[in-house]
């Protein structure tokens, strides 16, 4: 499989490059700058935009020596920059920062704008410009605030852009990065759901072995359910799937859930663990402490339920390519705005070796994985759904008779969503039980009762978010079905805030 490389440098469109490369059926992978793996097992590089200047001390500085002269390079944004400043050309503060939209004016023919239209629309974001090219670079491209945004050295394989083609905001960015990974690097599409199942599954039985047992903790979620078909494809009946019901769910899902699997000729032990949950919960009110509760009681639960496979030798996880990414940082930590719910801890506790079915792929990428495995269409276009679940839509104290009043008004809410045809339109969609009353008029009489929240989100990736504009007759369908049918909720608001500043959850 030919393969593209991309060096990070820290810019939050890292991973746009990626997923951009891959939908054009070429596998890319990324790198910190620092930790450069064979240049022989990529068809080309490219390098990332930063938050950093090439001027800082301590800019960041690959190794690019042993870089094969004729290996293809793209530097987008700061990468453009670091190849000019490392030729003696000129970057310095640019007289404005240079953000938005800008209309990209070509000034040679080239194979890596081949096909681009005059004018066609880009993106910047930067603060630094490159003020003048070192010599042997020529300009193939300017806009009207940018002299050189793009460029390439005469006579070799290296290119440089100052805008950003992964992004959406640039119209025809896409067709730059197809000429390079196609054209100019010679790369076959051949990244497609069938093809990642075939060798994957290849793969899955090399690792694992002809007869070693393996155990997953299912969620309901797609990324979990995936990975359980992928290892169900690769060992069949040695592998064993433990669902755990919280309590914390939807209403009626975790039956639900449980139907799907066992609809999928998957082996499903379905444990019934809300009141430990619950119970554990009580009195609790700060989130992080919320979370990490439930966490704690589900590596226990599930490492008791796992007891009864003591010929286990593998733990099956639903690792995504961005938590791979998110655990290599350029540089320093990231600073945690709250800790997520998974099985952490659990290889080590029961001496076990973990199997990552879906570490190279994106959220999307699963779903059409997904898709192709045959996935039941319930769990495949399931929102995505916290790992403690309703406890933290549940703002403040946990109790189970706040948890039923949520689980009802959330299923109203999502029912009515997919009878107007707009769930499948709505990244993600939820309720929340607010630890507040409000006065309210009901049947005549004072009434002193709780608020729900609604929150709807589109997102592509859960990084950032915006709230969906519900036509306003749907949302007063839902707010009258709540109050109406909701015993203990007498007001219904709508958030309207986007991801940053708040997140997606409320806790």
């Amino acid at each position: 499989m030919d393969k593209i490389l991309i060096l990070d440098f820290g810019s939050q469109y890292t991973r746009l490059i990626a997923r951009s490369i891959r939908e054009a059926g070429v596998y890319a992978e990324i790198h910190p700058f620092h930790k450069i793996p064979a240049w022989e097992e990529f068809k080309g590089v490219i390098l990332s935009g930063s938050p950093a200047s090439v001027n800082d001390p301590d800019a960041p500085s690959p190794a690019l020596e042993s870089l094969p002269g004729t290996l293809p390079l793209l530097g987008i944004c700061y990468g453009a920059q670091l190849l000019c400043h490392r030729a003696g050309g000129e970057v310095g503060k640019a007289p404005s920062r240079e953000y938005g939209r800008a209309r990209l004016h070509l000034a040679a023919q080239d194979p890596l704008l081949e096909g681009m239209h005059e004018a066609s629309v880009v993106w910047m974001s930067h603060s630094d410009t490159i003020l003048s090219l070192p010599e042997g670079f020529e300009r193939i491209a300017s806009t009207d605030e940018v002299a050189n945004a793009a460029f390439r050295l005469a006579g070799a394989p290296r290119w440089g852009i100052q805008f950003h083609p992964e992004v959406q905001h640039s119209e025809e960015g896409h067709i730059l990065l197809k000429n390079f990974v196609l054209g100019i690097c010679g790369c076959q599409a051949n990244w497609t759901p069938e093809n990642y199942i075939e060798s994957t599954v290849e793969s899955l039985r090399r690792q694992i072995g002809p007869t070693d047992e393996v155990i997953l903790g299912l969620s309901g979620g797609v990324d979990s359910s995936v990975s359980a078909l992928l290892l169900h494809r690769a060992v069949g009946k040695r592998l064993h799937c433990i669902f755990v019901d919280t309590g914390l769910m939807r209403k009626d899902e975790a039956r639900q859930v449980l139907e799907s699997y066992r609809g999928m000729g998957l082996q499903v032990k379905g444990v019934n663990a809300g009141e430990r949950f619950l119970g554990d919960l009580a009195g609790v009110t700060e989130p992080e402490q919320k979370r990490k509760i439930i966490g704690r009681d589900y590596v226990e639960v599930f490492e008791k339920e796992a007891a009864a496979f003591p010929g286990v030798k593998w733990l099956g996880q639903g690792t995504i390519y961005p938590d791979v990414i998110e655990s290599s940082p350029v540089k320093g930590l990231s600073v945690t705005i709250k800790s997520h719910h998974n099985v952490g801890g659990l290889p080590e506790r029961m001496n076990l070796k973990v199997v990552e079915p879906l570490r190279l792929l994106f959220k999307d990428e699963v779903r059409r994985v997904g898709r192709s495995l045959g996935l039941d269409p319930r769990i495949l276009g399931r929102h995505p759904f916290p790992g403690p679940g309703l406890a933290i839509r549940c703002v403040g104290e946990v109790t189970p008779e706040k948890i039923a009043i949520l689980q009802e008004a959330d299923d109203i809410f999502v029912s009515i969503l997919r009878e107007k045809g707009l769930y499948d339109k709505v990244w993600q969609a939820g309720a929340i039980l607010l630890p507040v009353q409000t006065v309210g008029v009901m049947g005549d009489e004072r009434s002193y009762e709780r608020c729900v929240a609604l929150r709807a989100v589109n997102s592509s990736d859960g990084m950032t978010a915006d709230w969906v504009h519900l036509p306003y007759d749907v949302l007063a369908q839902i707010s009258n079905a709540i109050i109406n049918r909701v015993a203990g909720v007498n007001r219904v608001v709508y958030d309207i805030s986007s991801k940053p500043p708040a997140t997606i959850e409320w806790e």
